[in-house]
């Protein structure tokens, strides 16, 4: 089920883990998304955390929250761009999102299936989506001190496979919290070299979190097979004399039979 709207924002804003993890994670959106200008950009779960930077660029920015988990005004002290709605029924039109950011929303619900169906459905053909996991080879998924221990966390090929089977096609993939998931001092300080270091060492294995980039590719319908016969077909020609034209059914085999017969008779006497 969906962790608690207030609990999410407290982590993320109002501990030192939280924001290095916010961190952390939207430098890797950044290398996947480096622009979104004139694009809309839409956010589901508790993504306001990685849809900041595109609001200065992106034509339009949408948070959107599951009931299940509850909506908090976003962003503070400016217009608000958060809404509140349901798993599966998602108040934007089909093809209306030219970029989709997922965070605490695939692995919390109970409806996955529906869920990315209806992530599909929003986003526009050639768009693309980001999901953003706990890795199950990670740290991070193995103690409920932070939101990425709660939920189904995912191995990068279950998380592809489940893609596929509701028609995105994966395209790249980056990992990002390297470090343990501790308050203390010396790993926040060291949070950006240890990112550096588990980039260049393993693309996947050891982050704590996974990021999926798939796109939408529509592919124009596969012609029936069936070809239409001609409805006069051209006579086949033997001897310079025009066969007759075969009837269908057993008399008009017998009728072709009599008229190549009586042709026959004719010119031999």
């Amino acid at each position: 089920m969906h962790l608690d709207v207030w609990q999410l924002r407290n982590f993320y804003h109002r501990t030192r883990l939280g924001r290095a993890a916010q961190r952390a994670i939207r430098r890797q959106v950044g290398v996947l998304w480096p622009e979104a200008a004139a694009q809309t950009v839409v956010g589901f779960g508790f993504a306001t955390p990685l849809l900041r930077p595109f609001l200065d660029e992106a034509r339009r920015v949408i948070a959107l929250m599951p009931g299940a988990q509850g909506v908090t005004p976003w962003p503070e002290a400016e217009a608000n761009l958060a809404v509140l709605c349901d798993d599966a029924a998602w108040p934007l039109e089909t093809g209306s999102a030219d970029k989709i950011v997922m965070l605490h929303g695939l692995e919390t619900s109970e409806a996955p299936g529906r869920l990315l169906d209806e992530c599909w459905r929003v986003l526009g053909p050639g768009g693309r989506a980001l999901f953003v996991v706990p890795n199950r080879s990670g740290l991070w998924a193995r103690g409920d001190r932070t939101p990425f221990g709660f939920g189904r966390p995912y191995s990068l090929g279950q998380l592809e496979t489940q893609l596929q089977k509701h028609r995105f096609v994966p395209e790249r993939h980056l990992a990002a919290l390297f470090a343990p998931p501790s308050e203390r001092r010396f790993w926040l300080r060291a949070g950006r070299a240890w990112e550096s270091l588990g980039q260049r060492l393993s693309g996947s294995m050891a982050g704590g979190v996974l990021l999926v980039e798939a796109s939408k590719q529509v592919f124009a319908p596969r012609p029936s097979g069936i070809r239409a016969e001609a409805t006069r077909p051209v006579p086949v020609l033997d001897g310079g004399v025009a066969l007759p034209r075969r009837e269908s059914g057993p008399s008009g085999a017998r009728a072709a039979q009599q008229s190549l017969t009586a042709r026959f008779c004719h010119d031999r006497f």
